[in-house]
């Protein structure tokens, strides 16, 4: 099997004077299953492997790509990159990622078990998890059950002196379920997530997408009021998702982010603690590098309500004067660089999702909420979405509830958060789950 750091430093070495070059290699693999009434529907296990290069010279980049390591193709992809220099534009910030002395935290990102699970025991997981789902209620059905897992080697290696490589794998299952009674059916969705088969829970994964799903049978649209909202865990995590964006470097230094001048400023409530952590073994996206060989570190987004500082690649970094917080991205050997959050996590509080509704007498659990991203401007911060849940009434919850918008803006909801639960939910995802409080809410239903 090809060294792939070894093949990265022979692609360095081949620079000629004046260039800088980059070579990211990498392979991996994936198996997904999706079986329906007790028979496999869908079954893929594929492998890929590639390179990628990049060549700067006199502020202009080159890129080009391969899938396959074969030496005629990546020397293919050297020449092309260097002629691509030749059609780029000139770029001030151009450069490649320079060695910043932070050391790669070490973590278990590889687990042999997965490595060597047998494929019939990925398919039992999820025939295994459409019979708890149905067992959860007689008016279930299932949708589909999902097994899946990845894994991953790749190297970074630049003329700039970067040379670091790492691998890692992870799995999850998933099933989607729908709920009939009396003609309306509505539907619900599970996860569990982990590093090996052993962390999987299906128990929990079908659990939660029968409640999901039967408890919002009868559902009505509420009326219109301002109110106090919980977001259910996932919802929370693609909440976070558009906060995260929001974060960017390079958004900010296009003047496209609502909080490019507000470093320092209190931008939300004190009991907000945003953190990017990809250091966390228990986030699904958790890594030990970047994507350009920076090693991958804890960095604190939001401090006790206060904007701290936003995720930069090398490319934004030098764009807005400062340096790199080891967040750049890329999609894989095939995909430039940018600079985006990895893994995001709000420092839990410390009551259950439970205890929480408990203590609200007029509010609402959005449990899905629908057109998100369209439905949110990052840049005026507008907020506005179509969503499903409960109501809450005295501590409780009660009807369930359907068709109608919840509407802010991304700095007012930051600022009326008044709780985040101790419920931590890790997703197949670049966010992690938590119940979410956030008071002055416009409801708009019927």
């Amino acid at each position: 099997m090809i060294d792939l750091e070894a093949l990265g430093s022979r692609i360095v070495d081949q620079a000629l004077p004046g260039e800088q070059v980059e070579a990211y290699v990498a392979r991996g693999g994936e198996t997904e299953v999706r079986v329906y009434e007790g028979d496999i529907e869908h079954f893929v296990s594929a492998q890929s492997e590639g390179v990628g290069v990049r060549i700067i010279r006199d502020g202009r980049t080159g890129f080009a790509y391969a899938g396959t390591l074969d030496a005629d193709a990546v020397a293919d992809v050297i020449a092309e990159a260097r002629d691509n220099v030749e059609f780029g534009t000139v770029d001030e910030w151009a450069g490649l990622a320079e060695p910043d002395g932070v050391a790669v935290v070490d973590q278990e990102l590889w687990n042999e078990e997965l490595a060597t699970f047998a494929t019939d025991r990925k398919i039992e997981l999820a025939l295994e998890l459409e019979k708890l789902a149905l067992a959860a209620d007689p008016r279930l059905r299932v949708d589909d059950a999902n097994y899946a897992d990845s894994w991953s080697e790749h190297a970074v290696v630049t003329t700039t002196g970067i040379r670091r490589s790492g691998r890692g794998n992870g799995c999850y299952v998933s099933v989607s379920t729908l709920a009939t009674e009396d003609d309306e059916t509505q539907t619900g969705f599970g996860f569990s997530v982990g590093r090996r088969p052993g962390d999987i829970d299906l128990d929990v994964a079908a659990r939660d997408a029968a409640d999901r799903a039967t408890r919002l049978l009868g559902a009505t649209k509420p009326s219109s009021r301002r109110l106090t909202v919980v977001l259910d865990p996932y919802v929370t995590a693609q909440f976070l998702g558009i906060i995260g964006s929001t974060l960017n470097g390079e958004a900010v230094v296009k003047g496209r982010s609502l909080f490019r001048d507000r470093l320092g400023e209190a931008v939300a409530n004190p009991v907000v603690t945003l953190v990017d952590d990809p250091t966390n073994p228990l986030a699904f996206t958790a890594t030990d590098v970047d994507g350009e060989g920076l090693a991958a570190r804890r960095n604190v987004l939001l401090e006790n309500g206060v904007l701290r500082q936003f995720v930069h690649s090398s490319y934004s970094a030098r764009r807005a004067g400062t340096s790199s917080t080891g967040n750049g991205v890329r999609g894989g050997y095939s995909g430039g660089t940018g600079a985006g959050c990895l893994a995001l996590q709000l420092e839990p509080g410390s009551r259950s999702q439970a205890e929480i509704i408990a203590g609200i007498d007029d509010g609402l659990l959005v449990q899905s909420v629908q057109g998100l991203h369209s439905g949110v401007n990052p840049v005026s911060g507008d907020f506005s979405t179509g969503a499903s849940g409960m109501l809450i009434v005295n501590g409780a919850l009660g009807a369930p509830v359907r068709e109608f918008t919840i509407a802010s803006t991304l700095q007012r909801m930051l600022l009326d958060v008044a709780e985040v639960g101790a419920d931590v939910d890790w997703l197949p995802m670049r966010a992690a789950g938590v119940s979410l409080v956030i008071h002055d809410v416009t409801l708009s239903g019927s």
